[in-house]
């Protein structure tokens, strides 16, 4: 009993000690410390309690957050891609987007795929790839594509004239083909004007790419060959997409390459991260 009087009187002296050097440190101290010594012989080590001063006003640095957010967001002068989704998941097993490539523009329906880090769509000259929704892709009848000429950034063909890429999935299905260049275009609901880019022109699909009606994958994963790196590595989107999903039954729904403004009248939900 003696014992614990003198721990209980060793804390309150304690705490005291710690809560008149906590008023007397400057604002940028390391917030002190609460150590509470056990009771009796035997018990559980001590608790570390971290004491944080409350700040005079605690919506202010979260208002200048947020006014120093939407002030920036206002000054982006960076465009962006809306693009709708269609078929679910439900009948379809997955979400397309429709892409325009070529001169005049040649439609596709794509996979969007987040894992995928290469757009691609059935070249012309493929003989083993599937029926699928749309035509495949005509080169020499595109005015702007250019094929990608071997060079020491890419895995080059046997005769080291044009790169290739080739890619395989979890469910054995795979894709390979060519590199190409040209024309993207994202929809009339798009603020981004087409833009050059490199994409994949297949020759070969097994597996599910194969049976699929969908005509290929738009890749929106990190790497060189993705989309939208290239094009926030040209400079003319942000560093950002979203998807929006209509949900398994409804289907449908948007992506956005780049980033969104956020709307005036905004409503934030203040965390605080201390509690």
């Amino acid at each position: 009993m003696e014992r614990a009087l003198v721990n209980l009187t060793a804390a309150t002296v304690a705490f005291s000690l710690l809560f008149l050097l906590s008023q007397s440190n400057p604002p940028t101290s390391p917030p002190p410390s609460l150590l509470l010594p056990p009771p009796h012989r035997g018990a559980r080590p001590s608790m570390i309690l971290p004491l944080f001063p409350s700040p005079k006003n605690p919506s202010s640095s979260f208002q200048n957050t947020r006014r120093h957010l939407l002030k920036s967001d206002s000054k982006s002068s960076n465009p962006n891609a809306r693009m709708r989704l269609y078929d679910d998941l439900l009948l379809n097993g997955y979400y397309t987007t429709r892409l325009w490539i070529g001169t005049p523009p040649q439609r596709f329906a794509l996979i969007v795929d987040t894992g995928s880090t290469v757009t691609y769509v059935p070249c012309a000259t493929c003989e083993q790839c599937g029926r699928h929704q749309d035509p495949k892709f005509q080169p020499e009848s595109s005015s702007t594509y250019q094929s990608v000429k071997c060079n020491s950034d890419c895995n080059c063909d046997k005769s080291r004239v044009q790169c290739i890429y080739e890619r395989q999935y979890a469910e054995m299905s795979s894709s390979r083909g060519v590199l190409g260049e040209d024309i993207l275009s994202f929809g009339n609901q798009s603020k981004l004007v087409p833009q050059r880019a490199v994409f994949g022109c297949e020759n070969e699909e097994t597996g599910d790419l194969y049976s699929q009606r969908a005509d290929g994958i738009m890749g929106l994963g990190r790497g060189d060959l993705s989309v939208v790196d290239q094009l926030v590595e040209k400079g003319v989107i942000s560093d950002s997409f979203s998807l929006c999903y209509g949900g398994m039954d409804i289907g449908g729904g948007a992506m956005v390459l780049g980033g969104i403004s956020a709307p005036s009248n905004m409503v934030f939900t203040h965390s605080d991260p201390v509690r």
